[in-house]
């Protein structure tokens, strides 16, 4: 097995590792746990997706994935820039106190982890070959996120609770009528696209400098 095998195979493992620790010893206090956010959400799309990658190198698939895996590095970049915006802004918004929780786990999964997924998609899977299934995948993703936030949760949880409405999974959206929720899922989809075209610059950029990395 080459060095490149076995490292994507530690990375594949790093995240199922996180991936059981929050079905385990998440908060489940609440209807859906740790399922209630999009950090968690990107954590399991991105363990799925590094298994595909994985198994395609491995010639255990035929399947590339390249849609989803490229979908995963955007989702795993939404998560950084909105948490860490809105952390910085307010720590109350995104944070039930205000403070960080463990570190090694906030670390990985607002920042270390995406970064993982980054040079598994632009490295050594090349995932920004077919930018419409990426599309397509996000719109699937964000789309389904939403109406489980929406349509789901909303109606199952007391908690937080807004000036508008509850439920919501973080504070900042219970703050907001239907329509300004709305916008702001519009308005974050449109960024998702912006940081999909900047992965598929920098894949092409890497495209023209990179020497071949072993399987």
């Amino acid at each position: 097995m080459s060095y490149a095998m076995i490292y994507r195979s530690a990375v594949l493992a790093v995240f199922v590792g996180y991936c059981l620790r929050m079905v385990i010893f998440g908060d489940w206090a609440s209807f859906a746990g740790p399922f209630r956010y999009l950090t968690i959400w990107s954590l399991f799309i991105s363990t799925f997706a590094l298994s595909r990658s994985l198994l395609f190198a491995a010639d255990r698939s035929t399947r590339r994935w390249d849609g989803l895996v490229a979908a995963a590095c955007v989702i795993g970049a939404m998560v950084v820039f909105l948490y860490w915006r809105l952390f910085f802004a307010d720590p109350m918004s995104v944070t039930s106190d205000g403070a960080l929780g463990d570190w090694w786990l906030e670390y990985f999964l607002h920042g270390l982890g995406p970064v993982l997924v980054w040079i598994e998609a632009l490295f050594f899977h090349k995932a920004f070959r077919k930018l419409a299934a990426a599309v397509a995948w996000l719109f699937g993703i964000i789309a389904a996120f939403v109406l489980w936030i929406e349509l789901v949760l909303q109606p199952l949880v007391d908690t937080p609770v807004g000036t508008v409405t509850s439920g919501l999974p973080y504070r900042f959206l219970n703050n907001m009528e239907f329509d300004g929720r709305m916008n702001f899922y519009v308005t974050n989809f449109v960024v998702a696209m912006i940081f999909l075209a900047v992965f598929a610059g920098v894949s092409w950029i890497i495209a023209r400098f990179q020497r071949p990395i072993a399987p």
